[in-house]
């Protein structure tokens, strides 16, 4: 029994159920015990507690479903260590033997150890599990809405499993977090569901090996069982580490994997499988979507999975999430990856120190790196060099590949610069820019699936930002007495020491509308004129929204601009195919007639939400 389990065992959990208990015994999980819908409610309710940083959620009638749903699992990086908290020294140990093996000599014992835990890394394969002790259909899951645009019911934690169709078995399998869209659409209902993966995602290889021998690609999209398997789905392993085999590294025991024939491999503790096939050539649309960077993903054409079987253990539970304007719950696991992996960047990427991928700017809009600067060390007046070779690694390593704005510092100009000091490093960076020479563009490129600033989907530009040498410049941290601006621009506001936000006119028309507003902005200004004091200009619809906090800058800075086509600047030049400017970078951050609605709440659901959080309601003194 999970009674006598305690903090100081070597096993982890074996299922949901355990973790469910586990935590209540803690006092870290609520039940709620009203009915309450998946449709909007559920969800706006678990985002309201992730916000006041509190308890696991357990939702015990849903509305519609038989099924319990659980939620906030993962919404304190207290509580996700507490989940893993008898595996992840060992997760790190481990980790950390590609970064300097011999460091295990200095603590002897730990050699004895770590190929106790190693052996976790392999499944074991067995002929029945708790997942196969019931059938259902689609139509019997829960139906989460998560905001109102969506275009159906959304499987949020799903673990999407395929394997390689040329090297079957786990060692050659992906696990990731795909969203599966389980309702609303063209989809037939209880046979059909739609899969969304972003680009650079690794199912992609499967299904392009699928394509090009045209057979179906098999996959089981797995929902619940131990934390482990879901985080699992979303770190970003090195090529050649299986997901599956992850899963029992962290989960503290080798992962139990059904294997029956004609199907692929199902853990044998998940709550719920999903089987299926995804035929060549089948997509139908799918979305809109409340996305995590805070607007919908609108609907695209995406595969469509083709539905086998669905199975579900006795006392299944429902995990999910939902995810909005950063911070939410996957930001968590953002934190978290980064706590495991971060260590890990000197040694994959030398002369790379740090990498923060902001969250507040939706992960992959923006990235800031700290890295050496050693190609000419003798040089009295220093300049970018062997940062651009490190930032063009940086765009190669998968996700980091999808960075629209990269600014990258030499370390070696502040020892104690810190990636993850989001204001600091903007002060570095502002202080030392060149902009004559430190803009490096990538045009007609791939962006993040998300991210509806570019061209097209998958398509945009990105740019690169390199500052090495000393401070050439003193920010301003208050807007100039006197300033001028062109017909339609007003309202200054300042974000950080040298970034100034100013309301713009409203763009109605994007193209010829925004170059024209934008030119007369820029050319209403010199270099020598106050305005310039500011490196950084952002043009807003909403100056005093963008200004109010450093959050709210780098989410409309980053997440509502494309660098080819929204980065102007005051003096700028064209010189041998080489962009640049001698006064203030300008970036025209307003929203656009092609971008994607930004999400908002119901008014309605949110005044049901309050009175759960009302004396006597479910949530009073957490909400």
């Amino acid at each position: 029994m999970r009674g006598s389990w305690t903090r100081g065992s070597s096993m982890g959990y074996r299922n949901l159920g355990e973790c469910v208990r586990d935590l209540e015994r803690r006092g870290d999980l609520v039940r709620i015990d009203r009915e309450l819908d998946p449709d909007l409610e559920i969800g706006a309710v678990q985002r309201r507690v992730y916000r006041a940083a509190g308890p696991a959620l357990l939702f015990t009638r849903v509305k519609g479903c038989a099924f319990p749903l659980l939620g906030n699992l993962f919404g304190t990086q207290e509580r996700i260590r507490f989940l893993f908290r008898d595996t992840l020294e060992a997760v790190r140990r481990i980790a950390g033997l590609k970064k300097d093996p011999l460091s295990l000599l200095s603590c002897p014992l730990d050699v004895l150890r770590l190929p106790r835990h190693a052996l976790h890394l392999v499944p074991r394969m067995v002929d029945r599990g708790p997942v196969l002790g019931n059938r259902c259909s689609i139509s019997h899951l829960p139906m989460l809405k998560s905001w109102p645009g969506d275009g159906g019911a959304f499987i949020t934690l799903p673990q999407v499993y395929s394997e390689s169709l040329e090297q079957p078995g786990w060692r050659h399998s992906n696990m990731g977090m795909y969203r599966v869209q389980i309702s609303g659409g063209a989809y037939v209902p209880d046979a059909e569901v739609g899969i969304h993966y972003q680009i650079h995602r690794g199912i992609a290889a499967h299904h392009a090996e699928a394509i090009r021998l045209g057979v179906p690609l098999r996959v089981n999209v797995f929902i619940g069982g131990p934390p482990a398997l879901t985080v699992a789905a979303v770190m970003p392993l090195p090529e050649g580490m299986p997901e599956i085999a992850f899963a029992g590294l962290l989960g503290g025991r080798r992962v139990r994997l059904v294997k029956r024939p004609d199907m692929l491999p199902i853990p044998a503790e998940a709550d719920f499988c999903i089987t299926g096939v995804i035929e060549p050539g089948r997509v139908l649309p799918e979305g809109p979507f409340g996305d995590h960077i805070g607007y919908y993903s609108l609907g695209h054409d995406f595969p469509v999975i083709r539905v086998e079987h669905v199975f579900h253990r006795d006392g299944a539970i429902w995990p999910f999430t939902t995810v909005g304007r950063p911070p939410q719950e996957d930001s968590e696991f953002g934190a978290f990856i980064h706590d495991l992996a971060g260590p890990l960047i000197p040694a994959v990427l030398p002369g790379v120190r740090a990498v923060h991928a902001v969250d507040a700017a939706g992960v992959h809009a923006l990235l800031l790196a700290v890295g050496s600067e050693r190609y000419v060390p003798y040089e009295t007046d220093r300049r970018p060099r062997e940062l651009l070779t490190l930032a063009n690694a940086l765009l190669g390593q998968g996700q980091l590949s999808l960075a629209k704005y990269l600014f990258i510092a030499a370390g070696e100009d502040d020892p104690s610069l810190d990636a993850q000091d989001v204001p600091t490093m903007f002060r570095h960076i502002l202080e030392r820019a060149d902009w004559r020479r430190d803009l490096h563009f990538q045009t007609c490129t791939t962006i993040d699936t998300l991210d509806y600033t570019g061209t097209g989907l998958n398509q945009g530009s990105k740019v690169v930002i390199t500052v090495a040498g000393r401070s050439v410049r003193a920010l301003p941290a208050a807007v100039p007495s006197g300033l001028e601006f062109p017909e339609g621009f007003g309202e200054p506001r300042v974000c950080l020491p040298g970034i100034v936000a100013v309301k713009g006119p409203g763009c109605r028309n994007f193209g010829e509308c925004a170059a024209s507003d934008m030119a007369a902005f820029c050319s209403f200004y010199d270099e020598r004129d106050a305005i310039s004091s500011f490196p950084m200009i952002i043009i807003v619809d909403d100056s005093d929204f963008t200004a109010r906090t450093v959050e709210n800058f780098l989410w409309v800075a980053f997440t509502r601009s494309n660098p080819a086509a929204d980065l102007y600047g005051i003096g700028a030049f064209l010189r041998d195919k080489h962009w640049g400017c001698r006064g203030s970078l300008v970036i025209d951050a307003r929203i656009k007639p092609h971008h994607a609605p930004p999400l908002e709440n119901d008014p309605e659901i949110e005044r049901r939400v309050d009175q759960l959080g009302a004396p006597g309601g479910p949530l009073h003194g957490i909400i």
